[in-house]
């Protein structure tokens, strides 16, 4: 049987890698490393398809040194055992380890002491944030390296090889310019993808595919694999932050890429999230009108889903914000972190040894607004400022400043000497 296109056209040499050149190009790390024949322990990550596995395995070949694949999911702690007495045997030995984050920590402590004096070195590939997933024991006995999204014109360069290559389709059907651009476009970066694609349409019954061909083909272009991965994260976070910006257009895109996905879940959180956060009192209104968008679109499902959707992406994008909300709190709970303070007596639920006189004044409603509720220590702290983004909160704002020019008292005692 034969292999897949991406398989057969891995590089044998760093020097075959595509792209990537401030790891393989002249003055790139690897290539440094390998010219001075040092092997380092390696962390690749970046997003699937930009060729991390591929990286390692060439890195490895150029130094000629002995090296084994495993997968911290799908190899088992005996594999592990393994092949640290096959690096014992072939001295210096490189372990390419794919899914790197998912090593345990059983798996672990049997790698740590072996590439702490250099036994075997590892080559960890993830597409996960090293700083997040990666345990910190393995970090400090690594080096990060990141591998990035391939641009249109190494993914065209590449497809070009594999058209021409004997390992590949050695030149059996000939594509258009714009078939190939096309594809690139098409493969945001992932050039695992791109070939993939292109071993497809090499079974078109055609001698030369046009970029129709690719249209027919690629139905939905290479944006979200995974919803676990970093990638997907940053689509909900670049649509949280284009909303905030006010940037409609950039808020509808990004909220395409994560409908493409179908996650109406990611979107329905950030979405309400946004709403009360960012828009919060600068257009209250905006928050219901949320709900019921994501309601109606959950309703609907996709694709229909995508129009309630957008009707309060808009919406959010172009009202006027407003954080004064979030922030106040923010400063409370801060507060709260720094000294938590006791509630005043006259607050409390049963206050004890309490005279009637000094308790709540449950029959005074003209009181409630000039009584203090702050501890003492507090009693002058404000939290909320106002934000005059919209004519609702300078309303907001009058009325604050109209209770903070009036003054809060904790003396019960005058205070109930007041007239109704």
């Amino acid at each position: 049987m034969i292999s897949p296109l991406a398989f057969r056209l891995r590089p044998k040499d760093i020097h075959d890698v595509i792209g990537q050149s401030h790891l393989v190009g002249e003055k790139g790390f690897l290539t440094r490393s390998i010219e001075a024949k040092v092997p380092i322990s390696i962390i690749f990550y970046g997003p699937p398809g930009t060729g991390k596995t591929t990286i390692a395995e060439a890195y490895a070949k150029s130094l000629g040194i002995h090296f084994i694949k495993l997968n911290a999911v799908t190899s088992n702690k005996k594999e592990m055992e393994q092949a640290i007495e096959e690096a014992k045997i072939f001295h210096p030995t490189i372990i390419i380890m794919d899914e790197v984050h998912r090593l345990n920590k059983d798996k672990q402590d049997i790698l740590l002491p072996f590439i702490e004096d250099g036994s075997c070195y590892l080559l960890g590939c993830t597409t996960s944030n090293p700083y997040i997933a990666i345990n910190q024991a393995l970090r400090s006995r690594t080096h990060l390296l990141e591998v990035k999204r391939l641009d249109e014109n190494d993914i065209i360069a590449g497809l070009k090889r594999a058209i021409t290559s004997k390992d590949g389709l050695n030149n059996r059907k000939n594509f258009t310019e714009g078939a190939l651009k096309r594809i690139a476009r098409n493969s945001a970066g992932d050039m695992r993808y791109a070939l993939n694609y292109l071993e497809i349409l090499s079974l078109e019954r055609k001698d030369i595919i046009d970029e129709d061909d690719v249209k027919n083909v690629i139905r939905v272009p290479n944006l979200i694999a995974d919803q676990d991965d970093d990638a997907h994260y940053n689509y909900v976070s670049a649509l949280q932050k284009s909303i905030r910006g006010s940037d409609v257009d950039a808020s509808l895109y990004y909220l395409a890429c994560l409908a493409k996905s179908n996650d109406l879940d990611s979107i329905a959180r950030r979405l309400l999230v946004t709403a009360y956060e960012d828009v919060g009192l600068a257009n209250p209104n905006a928050s219901l009108r949320t709900y019921i968008a994501i309601e109606a679109a959950k309703q609907v499902g996709f694709p229909e889903a995508i129009i309630p959707l957008a009707m309060v992406t808009v919406d959010l994008a172009l009202s006027p914000k407003s954080k004064s909300a979030t922030l106040a709190v923010q400063k409370a709970m801060a507060q709260i972190e720094d000294k938590p303070l006791d509630v005043l007596d006259y607050l409390k639920l049963t206050p004890v040894n309490v005279k009637e006189e000094d308790k709540y004044p449950y029959d005074r409603p003209d009181l409630w607004s000039k009584m203090q509720y702050l501890p003492n220590i507090l009693k002058d702290v404000h939290f909320y400022e106002p934000w005059l983004t919209s004519s609702y909160e300078k309303a907001l704002k009058e009325n604050y400043d109209r209770l903070n020019k009036t003054g809060r008292s904790s003396n019960l005692r005058e205070l109930r000497k007041e007239k109704k």
